[in-house]
């Protein structure tokens, strides 16, 4: 069998959580996404297929507050952001999706984010 490459692995890592995580309307999937410059996060409600919330480190509002920031202080910008679009939108129970990636740098600071600013998971 041929070695994966690095992103195979983690499509590979992503869909074996995805069969345990699901996002429901009382509970969505806070999905994140993360590239090598940008980090993207999505709360989906999985049973209608409908993104509630997102919000990015290319998102036109936030462009100001992440612009000559690291990578992991512009994590934590779009985790508080995401989190105060889902409880504006009525959701603070989420369940986390940390989409095949490591918890740690900035997929942790995204999450410890959301969390300070309200979601619960």
């Amino acid at each position: 069998m041929a070695k994966l490459t690095r992103s195979e692995a983690r499509i590979r890592r992503h869909r074996r959580v995805r069969k345990t995580v699901q996002g429901t309307p009382a509970r969505p999937r806070l999905a994140v996404f993360r590239s090598l410059e940008e980090i993207y996060v999505q709360l989906i409600d999985d049973e209608n297929g409908v993104t509630l919330a997102s919000a990015s480190s290319i998102d036109h509002e936030l462009q100001g507050k992440v612009k000559g920031l690291k990578k992991a202080e512009q994590a934590k910008v779009v985790g508080s952001a995401v989190a105060e679009r889902a409880i504006a939108k009525g959701y603070k129970v989420v369940v986390f999706d940390r989409g095949g990636f490591r918890y740690i740098g900035r997929v942790k600071a995204l999450a410890d984010a959301a969390r300070e600013a309200g979601l619960e998971f």
